[in-house]
This record gives structure tokens, sequence and C-alpha cells, in this order.
């Protein structure tokens, strides 16, 4: 059976962006992403809901930028300060009372190393998982199948490229544990 380039996005498996279904979701998303940072703060979470697929509690300033919108699931009393971008080609789950600071970057989106399939289109794309009572700091960028353990605090400028455990502050490029965080 052959596999449609979302149904292999949503695998995990190499496939072609600039496919015709994948650019039109792109495109809705881009322009809910348009009508939420543009609406009065009392109206933007109808929008949200829209392109989320379902109501949130969660307060997202605006500008928000995503991808599709249908792969992010948001935890109760989640919060997201300025300029937060996510890449959900892959789902990215979110916790309950999580903190994101301005300028947050959540990528599932990766291209190939190898200049050849790179140069013809291919790209992949691996989940995100954000636990409970987690905080992003300013500027932080979470790459491709990284997990982040509950109470967990990323520092400032930190870029995670790989699982962080729960109850501790990483910090860095390449992100690393720190210390434990007191419960």
């Amino acid at each position: 059976m052959n596999l449609s380039e979302k149904e292999k996005m949503l695998a995990g498996e190499l496939y072609q962006a600039n496919d015709a279904q994948l650019v039109a979701e792109r495109l809705r998303a881009k322009e809910l992403c348009h009508r939420y940072n543009q609406e009065p703060v009392h109206l933007n979470k109808q929008v949200l809901a829209e392109l989320l697929g379902y109501e949130t509690d969660a307060h997202l300033e605006a500008p928000l930028r995503c991808d599709y919108g249908y792969n992010i699931r948001l935890g109760r009393n989640v919060y997201a300060n300025y300029n937060f971008t996510i890449l959900d080609c892959a789902p990215i789950s979110i916790g309950d009372n999580v903190f994101i600071a301005p300028n947050v970057l959540l990528t599932t989106a990766g291209h190939p190393v190898e200049v050849g399939p790179r140069v013809a289109g291919w790209e992949f794309a691996k989940p995100i998982t954000i636990g409970d009572n987690v905080w992003l700091g300013a500027g932080v960028l979470v790459m491709p199948g990284v997990s982040i353990g509950a109470g967990t605090t990323i520092g400032a400028g930190s870029v995670v490229t790989r699982d962080i455990p729960a109850g501790v502050v990483a910090v860095g490029n390449p992100c690393r544990v720190i210390r434990q965080v007191e419960a």
C-alpha cells in the first residue's frame, strides 16, 4: 500500500513537504495564525480552537506560528509568551502548567544530512513531548524527537537536542543537566 505524504510525515518516515495536501494544510494554519495574531485577546480563543481542533484554556501571546495546528496537544494552564513557533509536522504534546518564555521554537521537522535527498525536498519529523510543570526559558530551541521530563526548567538560550529527565535544571548548547530541582 502506498502511503500519502501526510501519512509518511505522521509515521516519521521521509516525506515530500511540497505535496499539495500538506501545502494546503500549512496555508490553512498560516491563515488561522494570522487571524489569531490580529484578533482582540477575548476573541482569539475561538480561532485557536479552530487551529488546534479543540478548545483549550491555554494562553498563547501573539504572535503565534505553527505548521499545521492539528498535531499540537496542550495541557491545562499552558502559557506561552510572544513569538512562540511550533513546527508540528509530528505530534507535539505539552503537559499541564507549562510556562514558555518569549521566542521559543519547538521543531519536529528535520532534513537529511546528505545533500542529494535534502535538495530533492525530503524531510522527516519526530515528535516532541514536554511534561507537566516545565518552564522553557527565553529563546529555547527544542529539536525533533526530544522529550523533557516533568518539573524541569530549561535555561534561556538552550538548544535541546536530546531527552532531558524530570526534575532538573538544564542549560546550554547542547543542553545539559546542571542540577536537580528541589521538590
